[in-house]
């Protein structure tokens, strides 16, 4: 069984995107919407700098931690870690399709490899009493039947897999990159219903292609879950009815201009904790807050030409809200 619920709808975990401060923004849309860091390696945990990788404020959970490797017994230590640190889930990543990955044998090629990931499974569990997770591709390369992907997720499934959150799009590890990997393989949606109907004692979550709050009620009458990607980058905003629709919970409520201000207030607290912290990474989340409003346009400009100078501060968000507002009146928000 489950070690804990499912919980209806995730961000995915996004290399450069979903960081502390996109969390931050995040959760003044959403309070319940399951979050996720960027994928960070066992060695960076094991040999490296978990303080700075695994470095949250309370305020961003439930939040989950990805994890690339192969090694079970790095991988339950930064289990481990992750549990000290005040982690919800850890989440093991069988997805990625970069040269990066391949050359360390985690990612996406590891569904070739169902034994090693069950290893790695039984071993991250035994560390933790968190829910441990898998996110995988349909398949990859010439190894893409829906037989490949039932024979993989049936193995890790046994070793005691939570859930499994498929990428409805194959992978190609020869001739595309990861972000024509994102766009090129087109979506399978079928094959992960059809896993689930197939498995319905499985928790099983889709990804891939899905932009909108419609679109994830749609899913969630065939699947337990679903997770939006580029979507809660390109357009934020749109989550801020998720927790009334999907959660049974109120929404955070926050207006625009709210939500402008405390994020002013979190790159003020952010750039006190350390000598090198500018308002560049906390501005960057926030270019596409206002996507498709009128002004959004003078937003971006004065972000883009203000916050990533050396010395900026907070007061560059009130100078870009100014702008937009002289342009194009009061930004509403509506979600979809």
């Amino acid at each position: 069984m489950p070690r804990a619920p499912t919980p209806p709808l995730s961000v995915a975990p996004m290399m450069q995107r979903t960081d502390r401060h996109h969390r931050m923004l995040m959760r003044l849309l959403t309070r319940h919407t399951l979050l996720y860091t960027e994928m960070v390696t066992t060695g960076a945990l094991v040999h490296g700098e978990p303080d700075r990788h695994l470095g949250f404020s309370p305020e961003e959970g439930p939040l989950a931690l990805q994890l690339g490797g192969d090694d079970p017994v790095a991988l339950a230590d930064c289990v481990r870690m992750a549990e000290d640190r005040g982690f919800d889930e850890v989440n093991l990543n069988v997805g990625c399709p970069s040269d990066r990955v391949q050359s360390g044998n985690f990612g996406v090629c590891l569904m070739g490899q169902p034994a090693v990931v069950a290893r790695a499974v039984v071993a991250m569990r035994a560390a933790t009493s968190l829910p441990v997770t898998v996110k995988h591709r349909i398949g990859f390369d010439d190894h893409d039947r829906y037989e490949d992907m039932l024979e993989f997720v049936d193995v890790v499934a046994d070793a005691g897999c939570d859930r499994f959150t498929v990428h409805a799009r194959k992978a190609w590890l020869k001739g595309l990159s990861p972000k024509e990997n994102r766009n090129v393989p087109p979506l399978r949606y079928a094959d992960v219903r059809r896993l689930k109907a197939e498995r319905p004692h499985l928790p099983i979550e889709i990804n891939g292609g899905v932009k909108t709050l419609d679109e994830v009620e749609e899913h969630l009458g065939h699947l337990d879950a679903v997770m939006i990607g580029r979507a809660a980058w390109d357009h934020p905003v749109r989550f801020a009815r998720a927790d009334s629709r999907f959660f049974g919970a109120a929404d955070p409520g926050h207006g625009l201009r709210e939500i402008v201000a405390a994020m002013a207030a979190w790159a003020e607290r952010w750039m006190s904790m350390a000598p090198g912290n500018r308002l560049g990474p906390v501005a960057r989340p926030m270019l596409n807050l206002f996507a498709g409003q009128p002004g959004a346009r003078q937003w971006r400009r004065v972000i883009s030409e203000r916050a990533f100078r050396d010395g900026a501060d907070p007061s560059v968000f009130e100078a870009a809200w100014q702008a937009m507002v002289e342009r194009g009146g009061a930004p509403v928000l509506a979600a979809r």
